[in-house]
């Protein structure tokens, strides 16, 4: 008996001892996960994109320093008069870089490192070990998890192996057992289990409750695939040429098949195919050159003659294409996309993800009040150098005093309740 109780000691400090290891190897940042969740929407690690290319960029700064108080807030740096900050602004049109407060020194250099050591995908056939198309395993985590939960098994057997013999004894020295229970029956593991069920039951009433309405990932299919990650990735043509009324009014605006026409009167057959070939979700592939010529048919555009097909009064026979509204907001909430784009210097990303790399779009944000209010609380307006925001001559003052770095949208009167529900 005492011989099984060490052993059992034993394993248990072992199982605990590979928690532990499992424990510190994931305490460590995760500079992948850190870059695709804040940068990837405006930066690509081998070039550049709506911020400049990111490898081997901590190699430009005048210090680490540097590096850190401009990722926390780059708006400070550029008002200070620094000329590598200013520089960088003018450089990329003077759009504003997303401040990111939140991010540790730590979580910067694990970014800055994954960047650095990033390289390019190429394709090839699969190795030894790795599913079809897929990326070699990373870690051994699946291997720890594997050897634990088998020690878990083989403590339990232990465990049972105990009692057995426990019970076995107890009847050849003629001492009482006491009746064994079966699991299901014991009076504790129900409790137990009953506490679970009434927890994750209340979880998703309430999880559901909160998303009634909500419409992330939301992805219908539109009467044209147009795809993003050609025109706004690829071909770089920038989001306000199309949406127009995103920096004027506050709809952004649906481009009519005419700003289409714009280019498509010259492009008339789609020859991407080798360096981006076109799918839906699902994988079926979409003959772009087709899809062209249904942008023909609905602008009432005759690509023989080059020229529209009109009725007998000259009128152009164009018909409206129905596309389908992906991010609807409720009727009681006011937002104004100029208020964001032209006075806040809102990148479209932000709110739309990475818009620039679907070929179909979804809404990537829940776009709900609470993510509304946190991106108020965090985000840091563009105050310095913006006529918009001139009549708030005390927070001037105190950026000017050294008294703080920025002014986030909240100090602004971004969360009273009037501002989008007036």
């Amino acid at each position: 008996m005492p011989l099984i109780r060490i052993r059992l000691r034993s394993l248990f400090a072992f199982v605990i001892f590979l928690l532990l290891c499992n424990i510190a190897a994931t305490a460590a940042p995760d500079g992948k996960a850190l870059f695709m969740s804040n940068c990837a929407s405006c930066h690509n690690p081998l070039k550049d994109a709506t911020g400049p290319a990111l490898q081997n960029i901590d190699k430009t700064f005048p210090n680490k320093d540097w590096g850190y108080n401009w990722v926390h807030n780059s708006a400070a740096v550029i008002a200070s008069g620094d000329k590598t900050a200013n520089d960088i602004y003018n450089k990329f049109n003077k759009t504003a870089m997303t401040a990111f407060p939140q991010l540790s020194k730590e979580e910067i250099d694990a970014i800055l490192n994954y960047v650095d050591n990033f390289k390019a995908p190429v394709a090839a056939a699969p190795a030894a070990g790795t599913a079809s198309g897929g990326e070699a395993t990373e870690s051994n985590g699946w291997l720890y998890t594997v050897i634990t939960l088998s020690l878990l098994v083989l403590v339990i057997i232990l465990w049972r192996a105990n009692q057995s013999l426990r019970r076995a004894a107890n009847e050849k020295e003629g001492l009482p057992n006491e009746k064994e229970i079966p699991i299901y029956r014991s009076k504790l593991v129900i409790a137990v289990f009953s506490i679970l069920l009434f927890m994750f039951a209340g979880y998703w009433l309430v999880n559901g409750a909160i998303n009634e309405g909500r419409m992330q990932n939301y992805q219908p299919l539109q009467p044209i695939f147009y795809s993003h990650k050609v025109h706004a990735g690829i071909n770089q043509i920038n989001c306000l040429y199309c949406h127009a009324g995103a920096e004027k009014s506050r709809h952004a605006m649906i481009p009519s098949s005419n700003i289409c026409m714009n280019c498509h009167k010259q492009i008339n057959s789609y020859s991407g195919e080798g360096e981006h070939a076109l799918k839906t979700a699902e994988g079926k592939v979409i003959n772009g050159t087709e899809q062209i010529q249904m942008l023909y048919r609905y602008a009432g555009w005759d690509p023989v003659k080059k020229d529209y097909n009109r009725d007998a009064n000259g009128n152009i026979l164009a018909t409206p294409i129905q596309w389908v509204k992906i991010h609807n907001l409720p009727d009681h909430v006011y937002f104004n996309h100029s208020q964001h784009v032209k006075v806040g210097k809102v990148q479209c990303q932000s709110c739309h993800g990475p818009i620039q790399e679907m070929d179909e779009v979804y809404q990537f944000a829940p776009l709900s009040m609470g993510w509304c209010i946190n991106c108020h609380r965090q985000t840091e307006v563009q105050f310095a150098n913006n006529n918009y925001y001139s009549i708030f001559e005390k927070y001037h003052a105190e950026i000017k005093a050294g008294k703080r770095t920025g002014v986030t949208e909240a100090e602004m009167g971004g969360t009273e309740c009037q501002k989008c529900h007036y």
